[in-house]
């Protein structure tokens, strides 16, 4: 892909645009005051989406509505929690009487219309731009006019997000309920990870961005802010690394075990970068990329052919039984 002079010139004064409005953000937070989040709802019960009201009824002790339009899915997901609570157990990090009240606090539904009493909900659905917009838009609808709106995405902007919520014909200076919308991303496996990333969009309040803060600090975790810009922070730095790993792998520089086995041993980190794509979803791998190189323009985020040709097999990592390894499923 080429990029004209011009073109990127205009793409580096937006990203400088958007930091200089993350700064003002932040110099606004000091004056907002954190809104109490008594109920929770999350949108999406993949394992994500499972894992963070997993993480929000046992360390934040609120009750969770998990919403999903598929009660198959409902029912893995609730298996799943099962599973990681009987396991908190048995190594003894949780007694079965907190175990037990982790759970009485999740409940789950196929209706969105249930999400009309909480505080916050939290959006954990695939990265697809329709979708996440057509889930905004019926939250800006159902939820209380005071309920934070949160995105779990990992690339795409914040401030087109908010957007969905008005409709076509509203006033645009109407920012009801744009400025409650605001990114928590958390990072996988939500009940391992400590860390999570917050942005605001150019719509988003102080106030939502520091409920957002303490919210996401009741749950136990660590939040860092980034400002509204392709890839935010995490993957803005981590997608490069993997899709480099993949392009040594292409090449021929390196056998994907000793890819793995150099960055493991050589960082201190518990996966190499190909294990950690497989663990990601290698479409999840590449629906970044191609956000980032389409909107950076820098050929250094070009997704590496192999990524793409594997997706296109359905190879696509740890969930489906084969990525760069192969895998037991179930």
């Amino acid at each position: 892909m080429l990029v004209s002079p011009i073109a990127s010139r205009l793409s580096s004064r937006y990203v400088c645009a958007q930091c200089r409005a993350f700064s003002s953000g932040r110099r606004s937070l000091a004056e907002a005051q954190a809104a109490e989040v008594k109920r929770l709802g999350v949108v999406g019960a993949g394992q994500m989406g499972l894992g963070i009201a997993l993480v929000a009824s046992r360390m934040a002790k609120v009750p969770v509505v998990v919403v999903d339009n598929s009660q198959k899915s409902l029912d893995k997901g609730l298996a799943f929690a099962d599973k990681l609570l009987a396991k908190d157990v048995s190594k003894q990090r949780i007694t079965q009487s907190e175990a037990d009240e982790t759970r009485s606090r999740l409940t789950a539904t196929t209706k969105i219309d249930n999400l009309s009493t909480v505080d916050m909900v939290i959006e954990a659905v695939p990265e697809i731009v329709a979708l996440k917009k057509s889930i905004f838009a019926q939250l800006a609808q159902i939820c209380p006019p005071h309920a934070i709106l949160a995105t779990n995405t990992s690339s795409i902007s914040i401030t087109q997000i908010a957007r969905a919520t008005q409709s076509p014909s509203a006033d645009p200076t109407d920012l009801s309920a744009a400025s409650r919308v605001i990114s928590t991303h958390f990072m996988n496996p939500v009940p391992i990870q400590k860390g999570v990333e917050i942005i605001s969009g150019l719509q988003t309040s102080p106030a939502t961005l520091a409920t957002a803060l303490a919210f996401c600090k009741r749950m136990g975790k660590i939040p860092s802010q980034s400002a509204d810009s392709p890839g935010f922070l995490a993957n803005r730095i981590l997608m490069p690394y993997i899709n480099e790993a993949i392009i040594c792998l292409e090449t021929g520089v390196g056998k994907e075990s000793d890819i793995d086995e150099i960055m493991k041993n050589g960082t201190n980190v518990p996966m190499g970068p190909l294990q950690l794509a497989d663990f990601i979803g290698l479409d999840t791998c590449l629906s970044i990329m191609e956000v980032l190189h389409g909107q950076l323009g820098d050929s250094k985020y070009r997704p590496a052919v192999r990524l793409r040709l594997m997706v296109e097999a359905g190879w696509v990592g740890k969930k489906c039984g084969r990525g760069f390894y192969t895998y037991r499923r179930g």
